[in-house]
């Protein structure tokens, strides 16, 4: 992914003349840091990590942060190593996918043998879970009479919801893949939901299949049914 390398340098270049040696590391995590990412769908998800951060740090990333929105990517997440070390029981998903697949950008392995205490851990998973989902239906009741801005939102959620299917086969003690063919059929075979849905809205990520071939409305009734029943497989699993 030659632009995202570059974009990625240019990222890391900034951030180093802004915070100088405030800049403890910065990390790739994600699918970019894997070898399923997706230029068209997938972020470039970066955890920076500083000695501190206080207004004065805050004012330092304003300018960076604003140009890299401005390449339609999500800020980067913020943190001082402090609050990195004590928030691994808060924010579980987040610093086990970054413990699995990252990318060390700049400066010191800050994640390397970090724990993720799994108190909450399932609580999270649903969480999120049900949050997208409704954040999902949100969007389509505004959309749901233009077939491609449906068909849109389905593909840009995608990979939301298979990330969040891996971590609801780990919960389940189940081998959970990254790929997103791989995780759609292990959810299948584990919880029972329809794989019809995922495998449309990827052949359509990956070129196989064209938009205007699809029945947006159908499509998105299938989709909602199979996520569904995911969020009911990871509420009945030992809490």
């Amino acid at each position: 992914m030659p632009d995202d390398d570059k974009l990625l340098q240019q990222l890391v270049a900034k951030l180093d003349a802004a915070h100088g040696r405030s800049l403890i590391s910065v990390v790739l995590y994600g699918s970019a840091a894997g070898t399923e990412h997706h230029g068209a769908y997938s972020d470039l998800n970066v955890f920076c990590v500083l000695a501190a951060v206080t207004p004065k740090e805050l004012a330092a990333s304003e300018p960076v942060f604003a140009w890299w929105r401005a390449q339609h990517q999500p800020a980067p997440l913020l943190m001082s190593e402090h609050e990195m070390r004590t928030s691994t029981d808060c924010f579980p998903i987040e610093f086990k996918d970054m413990l699995e697949r990252r990318k060390v950008l700049h400066g010191a392995d800050v994640v390397a043998g970090l724990e993720v205490d799994e108190v909450f851990y399932r609580a999270q998973v649903e969480h999120d879970l049900r949050a997208k989902l409704l954040r999902l239906r949100q969007k389509a009741a505004g959309v749901l009479s233009n077939s491609e801005l449906l068909i849109r939102l389905m593909a840009d959620s995608l990979s939301t919801f298979c990330v969040l299917g891996h971590h609801a086969l780990h919960l389940a003690g189940e081998d959970a893949p990254w790929g997103k063919r791989e995780i759609a059929a292990r959810c299948v075979e584990r919880f029972g939901l329809k794989a019809q849905p995922f495998y449309t809205l990827l052949d359509l990520r990956e070129g196989r299949a064209k938009a205007r071939d699809l029945n947006a409305v159908a499509l998105f009734g299938t989709y909602l049914e199979a996520i569904g029943v995911l969020v009911d497989a990871v509420d009945k699993l030992d809490r």
